[in-house]
């Protein structure tokens, strides 16, 4: 017989992070992971597909993971379920899991971050919401630096996170003794790209992501873009060495092209 769950923690397709604060205090004989995949998320705002499979190819390599290090996971798998958005396919799954509670990250996206609570009041389970360790400031500590001003110009605000975190700072003054070289950013290049002689780093698809790219052409075919040259990092892993790729071969000349790009 599975055990009751004390807290089921929400992971959502931008949160995979093995370190992110829902896992904190994380008991794996009591707790349990909830994901899903729904299309709703890629018809709110319409999606390309390649960006459609990144996400579904990410989150299913994540919920394996998971599973081998012993964490149970509740999973929606796209196609398998009829309901069409995240709230929905939780209250459904609320409903017969009955967790003492949910335990969720701040969502990056307003409407989430507004619906999802909102869908556990509506089954009286409580939803207990931690910080995104992605981030370096929260909604709270962006309102109190909006509070009382007449013009929010994220150019200032950028200009305290970088001096409270010691970002590009030289003591009090800014590396390079200007705030920023916006005008530096605006260089043009042809229908042939900047002309690197280097090309990124590419992923051959493996099984999961070769089922997902068919399963994202069944379900979003009418979708923009293109998934036969699909190479995209899907993986911590490979997206540590896209990352490592980037910064030793392309970083230094992205800054000219920043506008383009």
């Amino acid at each position: 017989m599975t055990p009751p769950i004390r807290h089921l923690l929400v992971v959502l397709g931008d949160q995979l992070n093995a370190d992110s604060a829902v896992f904190d205090g994380f008991d794996s004989e009591r707790d349990a992971v909830w994901m899903a995949e729904v299309k709703g998320e890629s018809t709110e705002v319409w999606s390309s597909k390649p960006r459609i499979a990144l996400f579904l190819s990410a989150m299913r390599h994540f919920r394996d993971g998971l599973k081998d290090r012993g964490v149970r996971v509740v999973y929606r798998v796209l196609g398998e379920h009829a309901e069409e958005s995240l709230e929905a396919a939780l209250v459904a799954d609320l409903q017969h899991l009955s967790p003492s509670a949910v335990i969720a990250v701040t969502p990056g996206e307003w409407r989430l971050a507004q619906s999802l609570p909102a869908a556990c009041a509506s089954v009286s389970i409580e939803w207990i919401e931690r910080d995104d360790r992605h981030f370096y400031a929260s909604r709270e500590d962006f309102q109190r630096w909006a509070k009382g001003r007449k013009e929010y110009r994220l150019e200032y605000f950028y200009r305290e996170m970088r001096r409270r975190f010691g970002v590009l700072m030289d003591g009090e003054e800014p590396e390079g003794q200007q705030w920023n070289f916006d005008q530096d950013n605006r260089e043009a290049f042809g229908r042939k790209g900047p002309g690197l002689k280097r090309e990124p780093h590419s992923f051959a698809p493996d099984a999961i992501t070769l089922q997902v790219l068919s399963e994202v052409e069944r379900h979003f075919g009418g979708h923009p873009g293109c998934l036969k040259a699909f190479d995209w990092p899907v993986t911590p892993e490979d997206a540590r060495e896209a990352l490592t790729d980037f910064i030793e071969h392309r970083l230094p000349f992205y800054g000219r092209y920043q506008d383009a790009m």
